[in-house]
């Protein structure tokens, strides 16, 4: 696999290049997890935290679950989550290895649920093949589907430049995985009209290859609009 430093925003067909990126790798993507921890213990925490905030009343949407490690987990920490993510590949390899759980097919721009349906939105590392222009509107539709007094949790890496992967295991495809500023997402989100409840910066973990620091936003829909 070949990764490049970019500074350039993926195009509008942002969605079909993502879909068809995680449609190519999944089975590598899996296999190459496979027995490993869904998070570190810091990502453990903050997980965990978002689950006592959301409770176990009401149910909480993993958008951009991938293989299902992360619904899997917040459904060990006792809420009841089901994951959405663009790719039927990357679903299938959820099914199979979490028969128990609910798994859908769809975009994280149309959840396809109604209006504040949902207890709790969790966006672990899914936000960032979105391009800038469009997280207006993604958040728009988080906060939307989100009951009053729901939570948000946004996981994503920051600092740097954005990073472009072509050919990962040797598949005939290639993405841009955008880099974040935290101050920037909290900014669109209170925007939004959201409450930020935390910000959490960690440094990259060597032991897994990561590059760049990792970001966690915690935030909350208003019971009451201002």
């Amino acid at each position: 696999m070949t990764v490049s430093d970019t500074g350039s925003e993926p195009g509008s067909d942002f969605l079909s290049s993502t879909r068809e990126f995680y449609d190519a790798i999944a089975e590598d993507y899996a296999a190459m997890f496979a027995g490993k921890d869904a998070a570190t213990p810091l990502d453990r925490a903050i997980l965990a935290a978002f689950a006592e905030l959301v409770g176990d009343e009401g149910t909480v949407a993993d958008v951009g679950c991938g293989p299902g490690r992360s619904t899997a987990h917040l459904a060990a920490l006792g809420l009841r989550a089901y994951g959405l993510d663009l790719s039927e590949s990357m679903l299938a390899v959820a099914r199979r290895e979490n028969p128990e759980l609910r798994f859908e097919q769809g975009s994280m721009l149309d959840l396809g649920v109604s209006d504040g349906s949902l207890a709790g939105i969790v966006s672990w590392y899914s936000t960032i093949h979105t391009p800038v222009d469009r997280l207006p509107a993604l958040f728009a539709e988080f906060h939307r589907a989100l009951t009053p007094g729901g939570h948000l949790l946004l996981a994503f890496q920051t600092g740097g430049p954005h990073r472009r992967h072509d050919r990962p295991f040797g598949h005939d495809v290639s993405l841009t995985f955008l880099r974040r500023q935290p101050d920037d997402l909290a900014q669109l989100l209170t925007e939004t009209g959201f409450t930020l409840g935390s910000r959490t910066i960690r440094e990259p973990d060597e032991d897994l290859g990561e590059p760049t620091p990792q970001a966690y936003l915690l935030a909350r829909k208003p019971v009451t609009a201002a």
